[in-house]
């Protein structure tokens, strides 16, 4: 059936859609959320702590995005589960998804703890294939329409250097990369499209211990565009994946790293 075109400005356009978005109270989660609320989408942010929450949507709703907060804790099944619920509830409906929420942990592969594999893995993976799964059911299969965006990282593409022992993240960030491509592949009789975005260094609480530790200018020294992200380079991505511009791209992995993949041929 023939159409007329939309154009690219109808493409980018999220008016009338909803998104969740995990760890959405500060760093890139926060940066996606504005993304979103931008393109026109009603937002609804979660993380642990209520007081970081109410910041965030304090600053949403400053910019005129219409956004609201869940306090859950993604690493736990029983508030994944009220978490969908609750979005439901408040949304109607959810079309995207945002499973950003993540925790990393350094220490030697020799000697890294147990207890910290396990709570790195159970929020980074599990986490994930959880609200994935319990999105899916309420809102995205019944609809036979969705978007999930996983945030990996280049740390899931490649080995460490030396100086990085960070082995449970970058294993659980391969596996985000693996469960995107597999979802997709399995989800996409559903109408529900599936990728991830891979950021290299931005500053974060997350990533602010290492940086302060080998120097940002360093890091920014070994991409090619000589730079560290900041807080709009994950915009246009997250749009892109969102919307319907990116309507025919799914199970795939975009690095948004300043060339940092692309040299070390990840």
């Amino acid at each position: 059936m023939s159409h007329t075109p939309r154009t690219v400005q109808q493409l980018f356009d999220l008016r009338g859609r909803t998104a969740l978005i995990t760890g959405g109270s500060r760093g890139l989660g926060l940066q996606m959320a504005f993304a979103l609320g931008e393109a026109g989408a009603r937002v609804l942010v979660s993380s642990r702590k209520a007081a970081d929450l109410e910041e965030a949507v304090a600053a949403l709703q400053q910019a005129g995005i219409d956004a609201q907060w869940v306090a859950a804790d993604a690493g736990q099944p029983e508030d994944i589960a009220r978490l969908a619920d609750e979005a439901m509830a408040r949304l109607g409906q959810i079309d995207i998804l945002v499973n950003n929420a993540g925790a990393t942990w350094g220490a030697p592969a020799e000697s890294h703890p147990l207890e910290a594999w396990d709570k790195v893995m159970n929020l980074n993976v599990r986490g994930y294939f959880l609200l994935s799964q319990a999105v899916a059911q309420r809102s995205m299969i019944p609809r036979q329409q969705g978007r999930i965006i996983n945030v990996a990282s280049i740390a899931g593409l490649g080995g460490n250097p030396a100086f990085m022992q960070t082995i449970a993240y970058n294993s659980s960030k391969g596996a985000v990369v693996n469960f995107t491509r597999a979802l997709a592949g399995e989800w996409g009789r559903h109408g529900i499209r599936v990728n991830a975005v891979a950021p290299g260094f931005f500053p974060s609480k997350m990533t602010a211990g290492f940086l302060g530790a080998v120097g940002e200018d360093k890091i920014a020294e070994g991409a090619p565009l000589r730079r560290v992200g900041d807080d709009e380079d994950l915009k246009g991505a997250t749009v892109l994946l969102a919307s319907d511009a990116g309507k025919h791209i799914t199970g795939q992995i975009l690095a948004v790293d300043g060339g940092v993949s692309a040299i070390i041929g990840a």
